[in-house]
């Protein structure tokens, strides 16, 4: 079952809801709704901060131009194996983001189109979410055939700040599975980027047994 996520202050909800009433009366496309509001405000604390962020991602998002992404079928097709999202759910029934490590090298991609296969991939998986269940996502790193050469970490300071600054508590659970032993050198350079919520939400897996306990082994792609 997926965690319960921390309750939001009702008085809070009702005033950033009441700040976004009249943004979204001026441009519709700034909605939110409850589910998204409650994740900033667990995430940023304060109604002001909250609603500032909320503001930035929106205006980031018109920028980036991230509802365009699902049409750059260029984009898609040359980055397709660094990450797909999947049809089957985890065991509490997150959407699945699955990244096989041995398929990324930083002197082999342009980080700036990377980046926004990335943006694409969380979209996707966040458009699956049934949110009245579970809001949140499962990312699983593959490690199975990783060397040194495969570790990018441009591109996991690049996944640490999306999710924290504009896909705020979508993270439910990151399962890091077929880590070698000298992963943990890595690791100690990650965790430092991670805050301790966060951290908390990342699970090393160390035997399929084990692994069942989020997923079915047997959904896990084979052929990226």
């Amino acid at each position: 079952m997926a965690e319960e996520p921390k309750s939001v202050n009702e008085e809070d909800l009702r005033q950033v809801k009441e700040r976004m009433k009249l943004i979204v009366e001026a441009d519709p496309a700034q909605y939110h709704n409850d589910y998204s509001l409650k994740r900033y405000l667990r995430a940023f604390k304060t109604v002001d901060s909250a609603f500032q962020a909320i503001l930035k991602t929106n205006k980031w998002r018109v920028d980036y131009g991230v509802n365009e992404l699902h049409d750059n079928k260029e984009l898609i097709e040359k980055y397709k194996d660094k990450a797909r999202v999947l049809r089957h759910r985890d065991i509490a029934g997150r959407p699945i983001v699955y990244i096989p490590a041995k398929n990324h090298s930083s002197s082999d991609r342009n980080i700036d189109e990377l980046t926004k296969f990335i943006v694409y991939c969380l979209e996707d998986a966040s458009k699956r979410c049934f949110e009245e269940v579970v809001d949140n996502l499962c990312i699983v790193f593959d490690l199975n055939n990783f060397t040194l050469s495969c570790m990018d970490y441009q591109v996991l300071k690049n996944l640490i700040w999306l999710l924290s600054r504009h896909y705020p508590e979508r993270l439910g659970i990151c399962l890091i599975i077929n880590a070698p032993a000298f992963f943990s050198g890595c690791w100690a350079v990650i965790k430092g980027w991670l805050d301790e919520n966060t951290a908390r939400k990342v699970t090393f897996v160390n035997s399929e047994m084990e692994l069942c306990q989020y997923l079915i082994p047997d959904i896990l792609p084979t052929d990226i």
